[in-house]
């Protein structure tokens, strides 16, 4: 079984470590100022030759209240006419970008993130996507994958119907935690009812998937209270669900600064909600898909992963990730072929930069052979739990165990661990190396030791 999952406190404890979540490799940290509007236009040439299909990911940073775990990048206001402005040059790249690709170019996938999407008015979701449908090939018969990130409170029956009118088919539910006190620590004060209203519109609605966002390791959480919220939570039968693990880090993220950090549970507490949460979501049918997600057994990525076909990319775990990823909206990533590039994540540039009918492309990074191999590697531990050495042998031309002498001695400790079990033909993680899967692929990461781990979050 692909989800099995053995708990080993003395091998979490050991390989524990700080490290990236590899929604790409080379990681974002890798990105330069060297990589340009230049770079993103050939990119786009080369899409357009090969006619390959896309993602789009468009973002909308506004939020009304500011939660204080978050660390995404947003612009927290109460005055909704700020969102014209930046819709006004949203469109305007949207423009710049369709112009350079051919109108065959399906969208097989769409996104909207924040930031709260649902921010907008009804009458600017229906603008905006309006302008996506004219200057790309949006499909019309529901068989693309269409999500969008929901907040509750932000979002009612007629919000539902509208977003399913506009094509959506998938919506992401931010819920994190509902003990009260909970909410209060971190401001985001969210109610069972109003979670449960969403969930039964978004099904009514015939909505293809729903996925909820729970985060353990908050203030005042402790492993029974956010045990209660998991039991909850699955009362609501979600397909997919995301438990994540809250890196404090108020250094880098200045709205954690109003955390008290006395609050926050102990790593030992931390590892037992986590177990628990695992325990509770194997009992109710859930699969382990790796890094944080779950999904029932007849979800895409469970199918997916059972037969070695899963991808993933800066949207995580994917379908998709045969499609060049079209990043729109401030601070959003693009991956073409073998560029990743970055808009600017200044919001007042990045108007300002569309204003002068300029592209927001502020940094990046193009893959080089080096780069591809581990990608590769990397893509394949993280999202199948095994590797075979021919297949990357045929693909780069290489002889694996030449090509990776000096990481040998690390991967035979990680056997000797019980993390992988590694043979002539391959690696397999085993069950009690899946929760540890990023220790296994920074192992592959020729920049890691190069850069400060303090930037990441931990494994576990």
């Amino acid at each position: 079984m692909l989800d099995a999952i053995r708990w080993d406190t003395d091998l979490i404890r050991r390989y524990d470590l700080a490290g990236p979540r590899y929604t790409s490799y080379p990681t974002a940290v890798q990105f330069h100022s060297q990589v340009g509007t230049f770079d993103l236009l050939h990119a786009l040439r080369e899409s357009r030759k090969a006619l390959r299909p896309l993602s789009l990911y468009v973002h909308v940073p506004f939020c009304a209240n500011i939660c204080y775990y978050c660390a995404c990048n947003k612009v927290i206001t109460k005055d909704r006419g700020r969102a014209m402005p930046y819709l006004q040059r949203l469109e305007q790249e949207i423009q710049l970008i369709a112009c350079h690709l051919d109108p065959g170019q399906k969208v097989e996938q769409l996104h909207f993130g924040g930031g709260t999407p649902t921010f907008l008015s009804h009458d600017e979701l229906r603008q905006l996507m309006s302008h996506l449908r004219q200057h790309f090939n949006l499909l019309d018969d529901d068989s693309g994958d269409y999500g969008i990130e929901i907040d509750p409170r932000e979002a009612d029956w007629s919000t539902m119907g509208l977003l399913r009118e506009l094509g959506f088919n998938r919506v992401s539910i931010g819920l994190q935690d509902l003990d009260p006190a909970v909410q209060r620590a971190v401001n985001r004060l969210q109610s069972l009812e109003e979670t449960r209203a969403v969930i039964e519109a978004a099904r009514t609605l015939q909505f293809r998937s729903i996925n909820i966002d729970l985060i353990y390791g908050l203030p005042k959480q402790t492993p029974d209270n956010f045990a209660r919220t998991v039991e909850e939570v699955i009362n609501l039968q979600p397909d997919r669900l995301s438990v994540f693990n809250y890196a404090h880090l108020p250094e880098r993220f200045m709205p954690q600064r109003r955390i008290n950090s006395h609050e926050l549970p102990e790593p030992a507490e931390k590892l037992q909600m986590l177990q628990r949460t695992i325990e509770q979501l194997t009992a109710a049918g859930y699969r382990y898909i790796g890094m944080d997600h779950f999904a029932l057994p007849d979800d895409e990525l469970a199918i997916a992963q059972e037969e070695s076909t899963l991808q993933r990319n800066f949207q995580g775990y994917t379908t998709h990730g045969h499609c060049d990823l079209i990043g729109l909206g401030v601070s959003a990533i693009s991956q073409i072929g073998d560029l990743y590039c970055q808009n600017s994540s200044d919001l007042t540039q990045y108007q300002n930069l569309l204003g002068g009918a300029q592209l927001a492309t502020s940094r990046g990074l193009v893959c080089n052979q080096d780069d591809r191999v581990r990608r590769a590697v990397i893509q394949q531990l993280i999202c199948n739990f095994s590797l075979g050495f021919e297949a990357i042998e045929q693909q780069f031309n290489i002889d694996f165990r030449g090509y990776f002498g000096d990481l040998w001695p690390q991967l035979q400790a990680m056997a000797e661990d019980g993390l992988i079990k590694l043979s002539n033909e391959g690696i397999e993680v085993l069950p009690a190396g899946r929760l540890l899967v990023r220790s296994v692929c920074m192992v592959f990461d020729t920049y890691l030791e190069q850069q400060n781990r303090q930037r990441f979050s931990r494994v576990i």
